[in-house]
C-alpha cells in the first residue's frame, strides 16, 4: 500500500511507505534504512539527523498508486514496487565498534528480505559495515560519488573515521575488487591515500573531468558486474546542497551526478545504494533533504526500470 496524503501528513516515513522494522517477518523488493551517526566526522556534526529528515522530505515525492508519470517517455515508472521503511540502527554513542556491528547485522538482515537495500546515513564511516554485509557474496565493485577520496589509512590518530571507510572495506571485505571514485576535487588531497588507491588500480576521477568529458567519465563505468553505488551529498555543488559536513567548491551538478547513476545502474546488478553526509541542520532552507529525497526517488526509478 501506497500512501496518498499531502506531504506534511501522516506518520513521515521514506516515501510514505510502511513501517516494517526488522524484527518483524516481512520481504519486499526494496527497503530503506536509516543509520543515524555521525560520531566520525572530522568538521561538522549533523548527519545524524538525515534519515528522518529525508523520511519527512520524501513525503514531497511519494508515489502514487502508478508510480510517477514520466512525460518526456509518457510512461509510468517505478510501477508496482513494494517498497518500505525498515526504521533505523540504533547506534551505541561513543562506541563505534558496537555501532559498527549493529549496522553490519542490520544491513545482512535487510538483505535478506529485500532485492534492493537503501542505506541512509550517517556520515561516511557507515559504509565500512555496511559492505561487510556483503562479505558472502563474492566478487563485486563499488562506484563512489564523493568529493573526497576517503581512503586515509588514518586520520588524527584515527582508523575509522569518515576519511577512511574505503580504505577499510578493501581489507576486510574480499569481494571488495575495484572502486570507482568519481567528482573528487578535496583541497587538502592525502597523497598517502591517493598513492594507496591508485596502487590497488582503483579509478579516480575528478570533478574537473567529469565537467570537461562526461561522456568518457561514463565509458569508465563498471559494466556487467555487482556494484554498490555509495553517494556522498557532498559530490554535488554547494549551490545545489550546502547541508554538508565538508562542502567543496566546483561540485557536480545534479544532472551530471544521475547521469552517472543512472549509467551505473543501466549497465550492472545493483546490488545495494547508501546516501550519506547530509547533515539538514545545516541548511535550514531544507533545499538539501528535498534535493536528498529527489536523488533517492530517481535511483529506486532507474533500478526499477
Amino acid at each position: 500500500m501506497r500512501y496518498t496524503e499531502l506531504a506534511f501528513t501522516g506518520p513521515a516515513t521514506f516515501f510514505k511507505a510502511p513501517h516494517k522494522p526488522l524484527l518483524g517477518d516481512w520481504q519486499a523488493e526494496v527497503g530503506l534504512l536509516g543509520i543515524p551517526y555521525d560520531f566520525a566526522v572530522g568538521y561538522r556534526p549533523g548527519a545524524r539527523f538525515a534519515p528522518n529528515a529525508l523520511r519527512e522530505a520524501s513525503g514531497r515525492y511519494a508515489p502514487g498508486p502508478e508510480g510517477y508519470f514520466d512525460f518526456e517517455s509518457e510512461s509510468h515508472r517505478f510501477q508496482s514496487v513494494t517498497l518500505v521503511d525498515a526504521g533505523d540502527v540504533d547506534p551505541v554513542q561513543l562506541e563505534y565498534q558496537e555501532s559498527f556491528r549493529r549496522i553490519t547485522e542490520a544491513a545482512r538482515e535487510l538483505r535478506q528480505r529485500v532485492k534492493l537495500p537503501v542505506l541512509v546515513g550517517g556520515d561516511h564511516s557507515v559504509s565500512h559495515p555496511i559492505l561487510r554485509a556483503y562479505d558472502d557474496l563474492g566478487e563485486f565493485c563499488v562506484v563512489q560519488l564523493d568529493a573526497h577520496l576517503d581512503y586515509s589509512d588514518s586520520r588524527n590518530g584515527t582508523r575509522f573515521a569518515n576519511s577512511s571507510p574505503f580504505r577499510r572495506a578493501v581489507e576486510n571485505v574480499p569481494g571488495l575488487k575495484h572502486i570507482t571514485a568519481i567528482g573528487l576535487r578535496g583541497l587538502r588531497t592525502n597523497p598517502e591515500a591517493f598513492h594507496a588507491a591508485k596502487s590497488r588500480g582503483h579509478t579516480l576521477i575528478s570533478a574537473k573531468t567529469v565537467r570537461q568529458r562526461l561522456s568518457w567519465v561514463l565509458e569508465q563505468l563498471p559494466r556487467g558486474k555487482k556494484v554498490y553505488i555509495s553517494f556522498d551529498a557532498d559530490v554535488l555543488d554547494p549551490s545545489i546542497l550546502p547541508g554538508t559536513s565538508s562542502p567543496e567548491v566546483e561540485g557536480l551538478t545534479y544532472g551530471e551526478a544521475m547521469q552517472v547513476v543512472a549509467e551505473t545502474i543501466r549497465h550492472n546488478d545493483l546490488i545495494g545504494f547508501d546516501l550519506v553526509e547530509l547533515a539538514p541542520s545545516l541548511d535550514t532552507s531544507g533545499l538539501s533533504a528535498l534535493v536528498g529525497a529527489r536523488l533517492l526517488a530517481e535511483v529506486l526509478c532507474c533500478w526499477s526500470g
